[in-house]
């Protein structure tokens, strides 16, 4: 075996795989060795976070890492995310409130076997000239700060080797190899557990019920292939179906509310559904029996920050030797599509004798500013969960901001142009920056309305493209522009958000404070007056603006009230 590559990979998960095959297109002599540990293939229905892609995610995988035709033909097409919340009659899921789309989406994506797709990219990548080792485990990387080569030693059937490499790229998971080893670990407030199984058979949540009119709202099996998501207060409990005719359960929960030794094993994960999701305990039980039950694992505290990810003296982190937020969007994929964008433009243009030294800084900062701007979406949220109205306006309004804003600029090839990068990100009025803030004052205004929503709604289905806005953003997202034009559209964007922020507002202040539904509003100094030291509501400048009507409109469908 050769002693020296321009790239080794530590690990040979779904991060590392999808950058060596990212290379080796766009740079086919490129010399990569892929260390993974795992001694033999990944088992079908591998037991990995990360089941479910949303459209970021999607586009990367079938058109950046052109995957598409394997996808469509080895794993399942995903009907979007599904979610039935809290209601009094749990065992009867047609009363329960439903949120989830109708009709097929226009922007495909998909329920991912990551047995079946690790291990068809691990074949992919070799025959690319990628040279892919199981069964390596790495002992010791040493790191060359004058410009020289890494080295990195790893073990294989019990003998020592050492090869040299002029990038090394740390993507071992949560053994974070790097990030332990150079100590920029960083503290990130999200403490989160999980507990998650494989289920041998098909679970179609169709037949939970024989009730023919719910049944009908949807064609026949788009259920089915939804991810689906269970939530009251301080949980959700996803059903994921799989490639293999298998399925995935999980339990997310705040230990806050309830605690992780609730429901750490399978025989208590059981009993916490049966409390918790009744419904779910009759129809999933029965499966795990017997050999039924594939495998059970636990995660505490699973999300984590990074304070590097890319060096100009060639090492990097990607996946979750990085950074991990939360499953809730399945966003997974996605921060794993950034991260390897960002990355794999650094080393190319090293291999081609680009000096990369003030670029790596800028896409350092501009990919932890992207994960920072994602943290609100997730943080204390899990305290919404057992509220209807609050949750379907968030997700409303998250999945909002996620198309129109980072999953637009991906589509776009936007995070490896410096000049749009600058103008997203280095002023304080950036288009970035705002957009940050923006969902920032949102996420902190669903958390200060929580005291003051606790009814309990029930048979009702609500379609996000019953929402025009909606619709209009996620049928947009791979729609392609020059880079000055794309600016312009993303300013665009944003000023719809900025509309749907307010029209959002007047609703739950002329609920909460009774104020008057056509008040005009600045959007980024929303907030009920509930707090100490809150910041005055500007309804008076010229940045408060009114909403046009038809984001009034759409606002008006997510509201389950009479407006006052």
């Amino acid at each position: 075996m050769q002693k020296k590559y321009d790239v080794v990979i530590l690990g040979g998960g779904l991060a590392g795989l999808t950058l060596s095959l990212q290379l080796k297109k766009t740079q086919p002599n490129i010399s990569i060795l892929v260390l993974e540990r795992r001694e033999t293939e990944a088992p079908l229905a591998a037991h990995k976070v990360g089941e479910s892609t949303v459209e970021l995610g999607t586009h990367y995988l079938r058109e950046v890492l052109n995957l598409k035709e394997y996808l469509e033909e080895h794993e399942l097409p995903k009907h979007g995310l599904r979610f039935f919340f809290k209601n009094n009659t749990k065992e009867d899921i047609a009363s329960r409130v439903e949120l989830g789309p109708r009709l097929r989406l226009p922007v495909k994506s998909h329920q991912l076997d990551r047995g079946t797709l690790e291990n068809h990219m691990a074949k992919h990548t070799s025959e690319l000239g990628t040279n892919f080792l199981l069964g390596a485990k790495v002992v010791n990387v040493e790191l060359s700060t004058s410009g020289g080569l890494h080295k990195v030693t790893y073990l294989r059937h019990g003998i020592e080797e050492k090869v040299g490499c002029k990038w090394v790229v740390d993507s071992s998971g949560r053994a974070s190899i790097l990030k332990r080893k150079l100590q920029f670990i960083k503290p990130l407030d999200h403490a989160i557990n999980t507990a998650w199984w494989r289920l041998k058979g098909v679970i179609d949540i169709d037949t939970w019920t024989d009730n023919k009119e719910w049944q009908q709202h949807l064609e026949p099996g788009l259920r089915y292939l939804s991810t689906v998501h269970f939530l009251d207060k301080g949980y959700w409990l996803w059903v994921i179906p799989l490639g293999t005719k298998n399925t995935s359960i999980g339990i997310v929960a705040d230990p806050a509310i309830h605690p992780f030794e609730t429901f750490n094993t399978y025989e208590k994960a059981v009993e916490w559904m049966k409390i918790n999701e009744p419904l779910a305990h009759k129809m999933l039980v029965p499966l795990g029996e017997g050999d039924g039950l594939m495998d059970f694992r636990i995660l505490k505290h699973f999300a984590h920050h990074t304070g590097r990810l890319y060096s100009e003296d060639r090492w990097a982190v990607t996946g979750e030797a990085g950074f991990f937020l939360d499953p809730f969007y399945s966003p997974g994929t996605d921060l794993i599509s950034i991260n390897n964008t960002f990355l794999s433009d650094l080393i190319l243009r090293d291999y081609d004798g680009e000096d990369i030294s003030g670029r790596a800084n800028v896409y350092e900062q501009a990919c932890l500013t992207l994960f920072d701007n994602w943290v609100p979406v997730y943080q204390n949220k899990y305290n919404l969960m057992g509220n209807t109205q609050i949750m379907v306006v968030k997700i409303f309004w998250d999945w909002a901001t996620y198309w129109a804003i980072p999953a637009h600029l991906f589509a776009n090839k936007a995070f490896t142009n410096l000049k749009t990068l600058k103008a997203l990100f280095v002023s304080e009025n950036s288009l970035g920056r705002k957009f940050g803030k923006l969902n920032k004052t949102m996420q902190d205004l669903f958390l200060e309305w929580l005291p003051f929503e606790n009814k309990i709604f029930s048979n009702k289905y609500i379609d996000p493209f019953d929402l025009e806005v909606l619709r209009d953003f996620q049928e947009k997202i791979e729609e392609t522009y020059e880079p000055d034009a794309l600016l312009v559209h993303v300013a665009k964007n944003l000023n719809t958000l900025e509309q749907m922020a307010v029209a959002i507002f007047r609703i739950i202040s002329a609920e909460v404070n009774g104020t008057a539904l056509d008040i005009k509003v600045n959007p980024y100094t929303i907030n009920l007056g509930k707090k100490e030291g809150a910041i005055k509501l500007d309804t008076e400048s010229e940045n408060a603006i009114i909403p046009c009507e038809s984001i009034v409109k759409d606002v008006n469908v997510m509201w389950f009230y009479d407006k006052k």
